[in-house]
């Protein structure tokens, strides 16, 4: 008698972890039941033939803005654009108002994403200096990916910005923690070339290499006087490429699509304060420093740093305008697109993606394509011909600094827990989103 499942996605080219080929795909439970040849039945069949089935997308940093800015973005909204962009999964960053400090502030996020979000979630606690003390309990609680270090470009209390803070919270617990490496002294100092009004291609200037470089090399010396693995955000340097290759024992590295595709001064005269984000974009030296960092193997996910703010708000002059772009829904598709042009392959791809973001944070059930995951599954067209397009864009903001840019490769269905979520660039039925698990969260 023939097997019965909730779902099966029948003729596409699976990437699994024992290579890229043909092969169905079946679910049940909101788990992959079986992969390669499936004779059963489904009240629901996904002809996926000339579609390539990724492992379900995984974006380690957004920013969803709620509580506090909805003006901007919210659980709902930012959740339907990354389920629009192909991600099934998305990390909420502590930055809201109030910063999610305590235990209450992430049971509020958890409350309120339930039943409004498109994709599995889970939320960042933020390193504050008198939160210190509770974050080794706080990052064990469910639903939490982890602590969050801003070393600069804060406001308030989530700025940790001395060696002896920084030390404190790096003792305080044992899973990995993420960190904006960015020095605050030195931003201090440098703000005078831009604080009466500039250019918005001052912004590297300001923000400029040795601010990046200064604080890594600190946090790689930190991090090893604790013994505290961290992972470092939106990394913009070629410098500091070689100062995590020294350092890949206790670090792990994200670099964004924004600063593998956008170059200063070119992305500065085009866009002006809409390309304004921390760290900043810069020039083509850096970007082809990146490049080799994911080519020579340093680098481990991608993570879109999804930031938006409304068109107000960047209109204001430089440096008044907010720096953040967003970017959950065009981190595939611009990945897609550096694949086709022959900067990285699907295998990569996948382990920036997926795989990447599942072994850096050990999330569970989640990052490969497996029999007993969960069914989370990134149909894409690696042929399709877009046109990224502010109308496309399902953030409250409204826009993209990459409207009207041409892609090859887009994502057709976003399968989250086997539920379709998004197929045809159309979101479908309810928001079924869920909180992600992780394997340190004990």
């Amino acid at each position: 008698m023939a097997e019965t499942y909730d779902l099966i996605v029948r003729g596409g080219i699976a990437a699994t972890p024992n290579g890229i080929g043909p092969s169905d795909i079946a679910v049940r439970d909101g788990r992959i039941a079986a992969i390669g040849r499936v004779d059963g039945m489904a009240p629901e069949i996904i002809d996926a033939r000339g579609l390539h089935v990724l492992p379900g997308v995984i974006d380690t940093q957004v920013h969803l803005r709620e509580p506090g800015l909805e003006h901007k973005e919210d659980l709902a909204t930012g959740t339907a654009a990354a389920a629009l962009g192909g991600v099934t999964a998305v990390f909420e960053m502590p930055n809201t108002r109030p910063s999610t400090l305590t235990a209450a502030d992430l049971d509020d996020k958890l409350s309120r994403a339930k039943g409004r979000v498109w994709c599995d979630v889970a939320f960042f606690v933020g390193a504050a200096v008198d939160n210190i003390e509770q974050l080794g309990e706080l990052e064990r609680r469910p639903g939490c990916a982890g602590v969050k270090i801003f070393m600069g470009s804060s406001t308030g209390s989530l700025l940790v910005a001395e060696d002896k803070d920084i030390l404190r919270v790096l003792r305080s617990g044992r899973r990995r923690v993420s960190v904006h490496s960015e020095d605050e002294t030195r931003l201090r100092e440098r703000f005078s070339l831009v604080r009466d009004g500039a250019d918005p291609a001052m912004h590297p200037v300001w923000r400029d290499v040795e601010t990046a470089t200064i604080a890594t090399q600190r946090l790689m010396r930190l991090a090893r006087e604790a013994g505290r693995r961290v992972h470092v955000l939106h990394v913009t340097t070629a410098e500091e490429m070689a100062i995590l290759a020294a350092n890949k024992d206790i670090a792990t590295v994200e670099v964004t699509p924004q600063h593998l595709t956008l170059v200063a001064p070119d992305c500065y005269a085009r866009l002006g304060n809409f390309a304004q984000m921390n760290p900043p974009i810069r020039d083509i030296r850096h970007r082809d420093g990146l490049w080799r960092g994911i080519s020579d193997g340093i680098v481990d996910c991608t993570g879109s740093d999804h930031a938006p703010h409304t068109r107000e708000e960047k209109g204001k002059p430089y440096p008044q305008s907010p720096s953040g772009m967003p970017g959950v829904q065009t981190l595939l598709p611009l990945l897609l697109d550096h694949m086709n042009a022959g900067r990285l392959t699907i295998e990569r791809l996948v382990d920036l993606t997926s795989a990447g973001p599942a072994r850096i944070f050990g999330i569970a059930g989640k990052g490969r394509l497996g029999v007993g995951f969960d069914a989370d599954l990134t149909l894409v067209d690696l042929q399709a011909k877009r046109t990224i397009r502010d109308s496309w864009i399902a953030s409250r903001c409204g826009w993209t600094p990459f409207d009207g840019m041409s892609v090859t490769g887009w994502p057709i269905a976003t399968i989250v827990r086997g539920r379709i979520a998004m197929r045809d660039d159309q979101l479908l039925g309810a928001p079924s989103g869920d909180i992600v698990r992780f394997t340190e969260a004990i």
